[in-house]
């Protein structure tokens, strides 16, 4: 199926590693153009990686999405290079990293900096992009949730809370900027194998009673056929994929909804 994404520019926020990089294989196979942003100074190594591979056009920067200054002057420094985004997907989040059930086993002040990069990194990007989108009368907007988001998973409280806020403020740049023509979704992994995923079930592992210890991955694939209808973990290229779509005109009258690439783990009635 061609997308019809052939060189366009696509600009990735939380880009160097996981879902946020395999969306930009996605794209790039697609021919689009991407702009890779991460914190992480790893983001400059694939550069040269997805070039080779796709013989696209690639950039990246280091920025920190909850410094809006820093944020202001990345977007600035890409339209004045005449890289102007017509899609945006936005991948940058963190965990607590602790295993929240109950959430007394947190304290508050586990909640601040997830909040801050999760909510505040969220509210920044739209900001600086929705503006010139809108004026342009054009563009997608992509943010990555969680299902965690929709069912208050307990594993991670923090996280939990900041992805209902993701997928709530989607909406709400859904219905401010559809009259200019810009669509705005929200999509929900499930089980997916990533490091941010792998430090909170590290941390549930580690409290598992003596009856159910064993290695890890044996844990983790136990969880997963019990909890997860199709029985198998998700991939970051499952993920993508969905994100591809959702930018592309195929899914011209798709907005404000918030789609879950899960396995069939979030079923609502």
């Amino acid at each position: 199926m061609d997308l019809q994404l052939n060189g366009k520019n696509v600009l990735i926020t939380g880009g160097a590693s996981g879902i946020g990089f395999a969306s930009a294989r996605a794209f790039a196979s697609e021919g689009a153009n991407v702009v890779l942003w991460d914190q992480a100074e790893s983001v400059h190594d694939q550069v040269g990686r997805l070039s080779d591979e796709f013989g696209i056009q690639v950039a990246a920067s280091c920025v920190d999405v909850t410094d809006l200054p820093a944020v202001e002057i990345a977007w600035q420094r890409m339209e004045s290079a005449g890289q102007t985004a017509q899609h945006f997907v936005h991948c940058a989040a963190i965990g607590s990293g602790k295993f929240g059930f109950p959430f007394t086993n947190l304290v508050p002040s586990d909640w601040s900096r997830v909040l801050q990069v999760n909510i505040l990194g969220m509210t920044n990007m739209a900001h600086v992009i929705a503006p010139t989108m809108a004026q342009r009368k054009q563009g997608t907007m992509i943010f990555l949730a969680s299902v965690a988001g929709q069912i208050g998973s307990q594993t991670d409280p923090p996280y939990s809370a900041s992805k209902a806020a993701n997928i709530n403020f989607a909406q709400c740049l859904a219905k401010d900027l559809a009259v200019h023509g810009v669509r705005v979704n929200t999509i929900c992994p499930g089980m997916v194998k990533t490091d941010l995923n792998r430090s909170v079930w590290q941390a549930w592992f580690d409290r598992a009673s003596p009856e159910e210890q064993m290695d890890y991955e044996s844990w983790a694939m136990k969880k997963i056929k019990s909890i997860v209808p199709l029985g198998r973990w998700q991939a970051p290229e499952d993920i993508a994929n969905m994100i591809v779509f959702l930018s592309s005109d195929r899914a011209c009258q798709v907005t404000g909804q918030t789609i879950n690439v899960d396995g069939g783990f979030v079923m609502h009635w």
